[in-house]
């Protein structure tokens, strides 16, 4: 393999990658084999001797403009198994509403656990379990079956039919995957949220799904501490009518409330999972909006959708397959967890791990990483600059010689991101940054094992996916900043929001701007290269003096400097028709918001971005408001400044801590009445 070098751009046009992968690693890449065996059976484009982006760039314009051959390409690429055959592959690409697969019947838990079929593989590790003390312990392929098989009987003796929701109020356990697993195989509809989210923000989105058994832990162990959740549950099971059964499963040992089942009753049976082969547009799972401005939006996904799409995504671009284990920090009211069980659909040992990302230390999630021997370890841009921050050295204080591809989301990777894996985890490290959404449940850019690694660039577009950047009037852009669009449907987009009949909501969100074209809400700006940059949220745009930025470039440059924490900047249209523009700023413990490093903050975005990007003001907060996913505040916070209130600006339980956003408030007020 090629080792990685610095990257100091040679010009304009073709900067040096950071790292780029070595001839037997791209020839080694299921990537390759398939656009091989896709040119030999679909008319794929061969790959160009030699040159891998020339490669990658055609199979990608293949894969986009010939749909129906490579989505079909897919499901034989990896033997998926339909119980009836479809009658095409894409009878409408409408959008909404593309119609994948009629007729085609399937089921999304019986692939899951496939590889357990295989006597070889029965006693390996399907799942890698671990907590804050940082042993893992496995769950073989065998028993992951065996309690799905049980599990499903149950839920089937419990009345649970074909699209009857099953919600889990459960941390990054076993339990969960076994839940989810067993409700797919009944052809249930999955949900679920993390034990962390209070009641209010639980009920927010379980009221809209109504489901019908809730599995749920009596509390969950934090930081080192425990972190009781029985008044919770007793009050979802109160607000949920429609509940048939609730499942305890006792993490800190409380006693099962009454008419409460056991977890460890229902699992016991030595039972073969059944599996319900359901139409390939069944719903799969529920998934929720950050519900920052009212009630999140409950996105349904299919069982054939994200099965295919995750076959894609995991199988080629991420390149797993049995010989790996998977770790993605996340929690259960996060989509990067759905996305990290599907790693089970390539064969591929699932790490979960269920502690603080900090915990005991700074280092915990490298740790993690060593102790399982994740070979693709995924983890926030956030956790990446507070490691950098923290003076982390995971290279030389962890073995993580099995780790050959380090993935991060959440928000964009800034460049020193980049430098600082590169520099301090592995030279020869593949950096993959990737971004997509809940919407979808997978990535739009972002890894692709036979590319080059550019510092702040994802590698490029995703196959299947018909990635552009568009000017307000729908006009292509190259090297500009546009609207994130996607031009034709993808198997896992929604088939529709729950309690959307008329699905005027579904279609507000994402085609109200350029109808029948998915727009994301994402500045992004498409290379000639084919690489990908992300600059944050478009609906929380800065637009100063005519010229649109996106936010994150503005954190990148900010938060370099040891004194800042973290921030957040806000461009807030006046009623005279002018521009304020305040950067908030949390500032490291022992740091003095004096003139001095005012004047460093704005030289740094003078020098770094532009002048046009100096705030009008720098405020000291005491600490930036996240969604409970860890997404920064901005349109909220932009609405509070703008004068709203609290309860009309953001839906209280959708935020870490609502009294960081009361001095917002409270800071609109004094200007109004100054």
């Amino acid at each position: 393999m090629t080792a990685a070098h610095s990257a100091a751009p040679t010009t304009a046009d073709q900067p040096e990658p950071l790292w780029s992968p070595g001839p037997d690693r791209i020839e080694g890449a299921r990537l390759t084999r398939f656009q091989a065996w896709a040119a030999d059976r679909f008319g794929a484009p061969a790959a160009v001797p030699g040159d891998p982006a020339a490669s990658y760039a055609a199979l990608h314009r293949w894969s986009v403009e010939e749909l129906p051959a490579f989505w079909q390409a897919v499901t034989e690429w990896f033997d998926v198994r339909f119980a009836t055959p479809h009658e095409t592959v894409l009878a409408d690409r409408s959008m909404p509403g593309a119609v994948w697969f009629p007729g085609a019947t399937l089921n999304y838990a019986e692939h899951a656990l496939r590889a357990g079929e295989d006597p070889a593989r029965a006693d390996t590790p399907a799942l890698l379990h671990v907590d804050e003390t940082h042993d893992p312990r496995p769950v073989t392929w065998a028993e992951l079956r065996r309690q799905v098989g049980s599990l499903a009987a149950e839920l089937r003796r419990l009345g649970v039919r074909p699209g009857d929701r099953v919600s889990g109020y459960l941390p990054n356990i076993p339990h969960a995957v076994v839940a989810l697993l067993a409700t797919a195989a009944v052809g249930g509809v999955w949900t679920s949220c993390a034990p962390d989210f209070g009641a209010r923000s639980v009920l927010d989105r379980f009221q809209q799904v109504e489901p019908v058994v809730l599995f749920t832990v009596d509390g969950y162990r934090y930081g080192g501490k425990e972190h009781d959740r029985t008044d919770t549950v007793a009050e979802l099971r109160r607000e949920l009518p429609g509940l048939r059964a609730v499942v305890h499963i006792p993490l800190l040992g409380t006693p099962a409330p009454e008419g409460a089942l056991e977890w460890d009753a229902l699992t016991a049976a030595d039972t073969e999972p059944v599996f319900e082969h359901v139409p390939f547009d069944h719903p799969l799972w529920v998934l929720y909006s950050s519900g920052t401005t009212g009630l999140p939006k409950a996105i349904v996904q299919s069982q054939g959708g994200i099965l295919v799409e995750h076959l894609k995504q995991l199988g080629l671009h991420c390149d797993l397959g049995p010989d790996d284990r998977f770790f993605w920090y996340t929690s259960t009211g996060w989509m990067m967890w759905n996305f990290l069980v599907s790693g089970l659909l390539t064969g591929t040992t699932v790490v979960l791990y269920d502690g603080s990302p900090g915990h005991p230390d700074t280092g915990a999630q490298w740790r993690v990483a060593e102790r399982t021997g994740a070979t693709l370890y995924g983890t926030s841009a956030a956790y990446v600059m507070a490691c950098r921050k923290a003076g982390v050295h995971p290279g030389r204080d962890f073995d993580l010689s099995r780790v050959k591809c380090v993935a991060t989301t959440g928000s964009p990777l800034p460049p020193d991101g980049f430098r600082w894996i590169h520099d301090e985890v592995a030279e020869d490290m593949w950096i993959a940054s990737v971004s997509g959404g809940t919407d979808v449940c997978s990535c739009f850019a972002g890894a692709v094992p036979t590319l080059p690694v550019h510092i702040g660039e994802l590698q490029a577009p995703c196959l299947g996916t018909d990635l552009r950047a568009w000017d307000p009037q729908g006009k292509p852009l190259v090297d500009e900043v546009g609207e994130l669009v996607v031009t034709n449907p993808m198997p896992s987009m929604p088939i529709h929001f729950w309690n959307d009949p008329d699905g005027s909501r579904y279609r507000d969100s994402y085609f109200e701007m350029f109808p029948g074209v998915w727009r994301h809400g994402d500045w992004t700006t498409l290379t000639s290269r084919g690489t990908v940059i992300i600059h944050g949220r478009s609906d929380s745009t800065l637009n100063r003096q005519g010229v649109r930025m996106g936010s994150a470039d503005i954190y990148e440059a900010v938060e370099r400097l040891p004194e800042i924490r973290e921030s957040l900047v806000i461009g807030v249209e006046q009623p005279d028709g002018g521009y304020w523009m305040p950067l908030f700023v949390h500032l490291a413990e022992g740091a003095v918001l004096d003139d001095a490093l005012r004047d460093r903050i704005k030289r740094t975005i003078r020098e770094n971005l532009s002048p046009r990007h100096v705030p009008d003001e720098i405020i000291e907060v005491t600490g930036v408001p996240h969604t409970l996913t860890g997404k920064r505040l901005e349109v909220p916070v932009k609405r509070l400044l703008q004068g709203a209130d609290l309860d009309k600006a953001v839906n209280p339980g959708s935020v870490d801590n609502v009294e960081l956003l009361r001095f917002y408030e409270r800071l609109a007020r004094e200007r109004l009445t100054s």
